[in-house]
């Protein structure tokens, strides 16, 4: 077999890589459907779990301080945010480490291998406080898993989505592999939905809310760690990934990526669509209980509708994109992203049943959804790709690393605002803060629309840099 060569520096592997057939890219794919899932609970029910929609009397009993701090600010709402911007400054940190690591079963499958299991189970214990009611060894616990958590979020899921660019031989290969990644994360994201529907289950099985609740958890991230291990475990690195070990130092990564001024642009809307849907993931169950007035279980059946929806939208998605371009899909979900905010602002006017309402909307945020699942990464892996073929440097996780920290920032952000703008009224008879969380989404939405304006796609890119 013929020795691998590479324009990008010296190979990994002593032989050519083969591109990767589709059952390998599923197996891929199943680690994104196994963090997806096992992120969900941090990442969208902690405040639903530590500052719950009231209805009557709040779904769980507090376990920390509810009320403002510094005027403006929430206690969840800064471990929330203070979790994920420790996320986001270790991100470039794990990404230049998976760079210059080297490891005899896969320099990125190393570092999954080591990272899922910590990574499940520290999910599972932000939901166990240490003391049955509000303490400061509650908040104090939470603060400590919540670093470890996110630590071993970074460290399994930055190597994996290097492997992104470097699976993905192709332009067509990226698309595909972003399409699967897609379908995995939505399955995650729905499966992780559906915490609300088996805490009712528990809850008719005799058990309390909150041990109802702990219970759905830890039944979805023992699933959840399954699919982590499972690519961890069977990938075959080695011969399917295009690798080489890169040299550059943190500092000289980071400038080989952020002087890349169009994916600067991509990087200023990324992190706008990801303050939009981290509003929704974290305003379902107030969006469907105070403003639509259904049962805190049709936050599940939302989520499925939208995502199956999405999933039908998958291959027209695709064809947009090779008709139109990606620049031109993502500027037209960013505007029906927008306008579901809007109609969920003034929803409570519209003389339509909420149960109608509620699959209206989830069909509608179908093509979004779709169009920002598949086509992000696909974005970052083609500036891998040319940032390679023009300057040698083969810096993949660099760049997966820098989007993740910018959607981190993101999330952070929703995290800190959310809870905020819910101190202006999150019950039947007051949902002005549910609403004005809408409101912002929107703003989020139109600013992240003229960020990506102003993006060129690849064969558009001159004299950018």
């Amino acid at each position: 077999m013929a020795k691998r060569t590479s324009a990008y520096s010296t190979p990994l592997q002593p032989l050519a890589p083969v591109r990767p057939p589709l059952r390998v890219l599923i197996l891929y794919a199943c680690g994104q459907l196994g963090w997806s899932l096992a992120s969900f609970g941090v990442g969208n029910l902690l405040i639903y779990f530590y500052m719950p929609p009231e209805q009557g009397q709040a779904v769980f009993p507090p376990f920390i301080y509810q009320g403002p701090v510094l005027g403006v600010l929430t206690l969840i709402g800064l471990l929330s945010a203070g979790g994920r911007l420790f996320d986001a400054v270790i991100d470039p940190l794990l990404a230049n480490w998976s760079d210059n690591a080297s490891a005899r079963i896969g320099k990125r499958r190393w570092f999954m291998l080591w990272g899922a299991v910590p990574f499940a189970l520290f999910g599972i214990l932000a939901f166990y406080p240490v003391a049955p009611i509000v303490s400061g060894g509650n908040f104090a616990w939470l603060a400590l898993v919540l670093l470890l958590f996110y630590f071993f979020f970074t460290f399994y899921v930055i190597p994996y989505n290097a492997l992104i660019a470097e699976l993905g031989h192709t332009p067509a290969d990226r698309l595909l592999i972003s399409t699967l990644l897609s379908v995995s994360w939505a399955l995650g994201f729905v499966a992780g939905n559906s915490a609300y529907a088996l805490q009712c289950m528990f809850e008719s099985m005799g058990r309390t809310p909150v041990a109802a609740f702990q219970s759905a958890l830890l039944l979805l991230n023992a699933v959840a760690l399954v699919f982590l291990l499972l690519p961890a475990l069977f990938l075959n690195e080695n011969r399917y990934a295009k690798q080489s070990k890169s040299e550059l130092h943190l500092r000289q990564a980071l400038s080989a990526v952020f002087g890349n001024r169009n994916f600067r642009r991509f990087l200023a809307s990324f992190l706008l669509y990801w303050l939009a849907l981290t509003f929704i993931q974290l305003g379902v169950g107030f969006y469907t209980t105070l403003l639509l007035g259904l049962d805190k279980s049709y936050a599940f059946v939302f989520s499925l509708v939208s995502f199956l929806a999405s999933f039908v939208l998958y291959f027209p998605v695709n064809y947009l994109t090779r008709r139109l371009g990606k620049k031109r899909v993502m500027m037209a979900a960013y505007i029906i992203f927008a306008a579901i905010f809007a109609v969920l602002t003034f929803v409570r006017s519209v003389p339509v049943p909420g149960i109608q309402m509620l699959y209206a909307l989830g069909i509608a945020a179908a093509f979004p959804l779709a169009a920002f699942g598949i086509l992000p990464n696909a974005i970052v892996g083609d500036e891998v790709e040319r940032e390679a073929r023009e300057s040698g440097r083969l810096v993949a996780g660099m760049f997966f690393g820098v989007s993740a920290f910018t959607m981190k920032i993101g999330v952070s952000l929703a995290n800190l605002i959310f809870p905020s703008l819910l101190l202006f009224g999150k019950s039947a008879e007051n949902p002005l803060g549910v609403q004005l969380t809408a409101v912002a989404a929107i703003v989020f939405c139109l600013i992240g629309w003229k960020f990506f304006s102003g993006y060129r796609e690849q064969g558009r890119l001159t004299a950018l840099r």
